[in-house]
C-alpha cells in the first residue's frame, strides 16, 4: 500500500491536472448514433497552411463513467498549440450511480461496457480519415500518432493491435492500422498484472468479467500485451511514482513485447506520478509532446 506521504502527492497532482478549465473544440463530429460516440477536434495553432500531424487522444479514467473527454481537453489545447491537429475521442464507458468522482482507490462505479468499449474505439478510429478530412483539412492523415492516458493507454495500445487479435473477433482488422505510433501514457498496459495489482479498485475485472473463464477468454480480445507484436512503434511514458497505474505495469508489457520479439520504448520520469502526464502545466506534459513528435515527424 502507498504510504500517506504517496497518496497526498498523488492527490495534489491529479487536483493540479483537473484545475485547468475546459477547452471548447474547434468542432465536433458524431461517429455513431449514440450520444457518447463523437470526436472534438482541435486546429493546429501557428503552422498556416501546413498540413500538420494528427493526434488521436483517448482519455483514461479507468473507463468508468464520471471520467469523459473533458477532463483531458486542456492536454488535447496543449497539443494543438505544439503544432499538432488533435481528435479527442469520446467513447461508451461503465455505467455510473451519479455523482461525485470517487476518490482514487474509493468504490466507484463499474469500469466500462463490454463489447460498447471496445466497438467506440474501433468505430472512431475506423471513421477517423472521413472525419478529420472534412473537420481539419489540414491534418496529415499520413502522418497519425494515438495517444491515451491509463486506461486510454490500454485503449490507444489496443486499437494498434487490431490486426493480431483472433480472426474471429469482432474487432479484427486484416491490415495494420496506417499509424506512425503510438504514445502510451501511464497505461494499463498489461491486463492481467493490473488485476493482480488490484489497479484503479477492480476495474479491469469489472470491464472483463469477475466469472474466471469470461475473464480469461476476454484477455485474448483485449489485453495488450497478449496482442503483440504489432510492428507499429510505440512509446510508453511511465511516471516512476505513480501508484495509481504502478510502474510495473509498464514493465510487464515491455518484457512482453521483447518476447514477442518487439522493443518498445520505456521512458521513465522521475518523481513523476500519474496525473503530471496530462498536466499542461507540468513538465511532465512538455516530455509527452515531444516523444508524439517524436513519432509524428
Amino acid at each position: 500500500m502507498p504510504d500517506d506521504a504517496a497518496v497526498a502527492r498523488d492527490a495534489a497532482e491529479e487536483a493540479a491536472a483537473f484545475a485547468h478549465p475546459a477547452v471548447p473544440p474547434d468542432s465536433t463530429a458524431a461517429y455513431g448514433t449514440h450520444a457518447d460516440q463523437i470526436v472534438d477536434f482541435y486546429a493546429p495553432r501557428g503552422t498556416g497552411d501546413r498540413p500538420a500531424p494528427l493526434v488521436v487522444v483517448l482519455h483514461g479514467g479507468a473507463w468508468r463513467a464520471p471520467y469523459d473527454r473533458l477532463h483531458v481537453t486542456p492536454f488535447a489545447d496543449f497539443l494543438a498549440r505544439r503544432g499538432f491537429a488533435v481528435a479527442n475521442v469520446e467513447y461508451r464507458k461503465g455505467s455510473s450511480p451519479g455523482g461525485p468522482i470517487p476518490a482514487q482507490g474509493a468504490a466507484g462505479p463499474i469500469a466500462g461496457r463490454w463489447p460498447e468499449t471496445l466497438d467506440d474505439v474501433a468505430a472512431a478510429l475506423d471513421a477517423l480519415p472521413d472525419l478529420a478530412r472534412e473537420a481539419l483539412p489540414m491534418a496529415d492523415p499520413k502522418r497519425v500518432v494515438v495517444t491515451g492516458h491509463s486506461a486510454g493507454g490500454q485503449l490507444a495500445l489496443w486499437a494498434a493491435a487490431r490486426h493480431v487479435l483472433p480472426e474471429g473477433s469482432r474487432w479484427y482488422r486484416a491490415r495494420p492500422a496506417p499509424l506512425r505510433g503510438v504514445v502510451a501514457l501511464a497505461p494499463i498496459a498489461d491486463l492481467r498484472v493490473a488485476d493482480e495489482l488490484d489497479v484503479c479498485s477492480g476495474a479491469v475485472r469489472q470491464f472483463l468479467g469477475d466469472a474466471e473463464e469470461l475473464f480469461e477468454e476476454r484477455l485474448a480480445h483485449a489485453d495488450p500485451a497478449v496482442l503483440l507484436p504489432t510492428g507499429i512503434a510505440t512509446t510508453v511514458v511511465q511516471g516512476r511514482t505513480d501508484i495509481v497505474v504502478p510502474q510495473a505495469v509498464a514493465e510487464a508489457y515491455a518484457d512482453a513485447a521483447a518476447k514477442a520479439g518487439e522493443v518498445v520504448g520505456v521512458t521513465l520520469l522521475e518523481d513523476v506520478g500519474h496525473f503530471p502526464l496530462i498536466d499542461p502545466a507540468a513538465d511532465a506534459c512538455a516530455v509527452v509532446a515531444e516523444e508524439i513528435a517524436q513519432l509524428a515527424f
